[in-house]
């Protein structure tokens, strides 16, 4: 539910742009992320952090879509977002010491600190890709081509990481319950 949660204004951006284009579509994305943290809030939930962010990318980047009249900023907002979670992770994982990927995931499996520093670079590399593709694809294919590749190909390349991120970990989380006497 969460995934589907994450994903509410990639759906509507894609839903609207099909039916009215990719201004109204624009617009629909920052109300639905506005609706998206109003009810995170009317349920008395924490906003994450990385919402709050997204919010801030696409009133700036979507804004000067419809102020400008211009796509291009809409499609460097993905590519913006994700160098800004690349940064992000790897520089409190450099600077502070911190591993925002053991912050999330911390309290669901134990793993060894390598792996965590190892996982939390995964991660920024896999944002540093999507946003290379992301400006690759808003650049030489056609605006089509981009709505389907954010929410299908960005998908589907999210699952695929997602999983094989899960295979690596369950082997760590395997080796690391044996090594503590218990049984898988």
């Amino acid at each position: 539910m969460k995934w589907l949660f994450d994903l509410f204004p990639v759906i509507l951006f894609f839903v609207a742009y099909k039916l009215a284009g990719l201004y109204t579509a624009t617009a629909v994305a920052i109300a639905a992320t506005f609706v998206q943290i109003g009810w995170l809030k009317l349920k008395g939930r924490t906003v994450e952090p990385a919402l709050w962010l997204s919010l801030g990318v696409i009133v700036v980047f979507g804004g000067a879509t419809l102020l400008l009249h211009d796509e291009v900023f809409i499609k460097w907002k993905p590519t913006v977002l994700y160098l800004m979670f690349t940064v992000g992770l790897v520089a409190a994982q450099v600077f502070f010491g911190r591993n925002p990927m053991r912050a999330v995931m911390g309290k669901q499996i134990s793993l060894p600190d390598t792996v965590w520093r190892r996982l939390n670079y995964a991660w920024a590399a896999f944002f540093a890709l999507l946003a290379v593709l992301n400006i690759l694809v808003a650049q030489y294919f056609s605006t089509d081509a981009w709505v389907n590749f954010k929410l299908f190909g960005v998908t589907a390349l999210m699952l695929v990481f997602v999983f094989a991120q899960a295979l690596v970990l369950s082997r760590h989380a395997e080796a690391a319950q044996d090594s503590d006497g218990e049984s898988p």
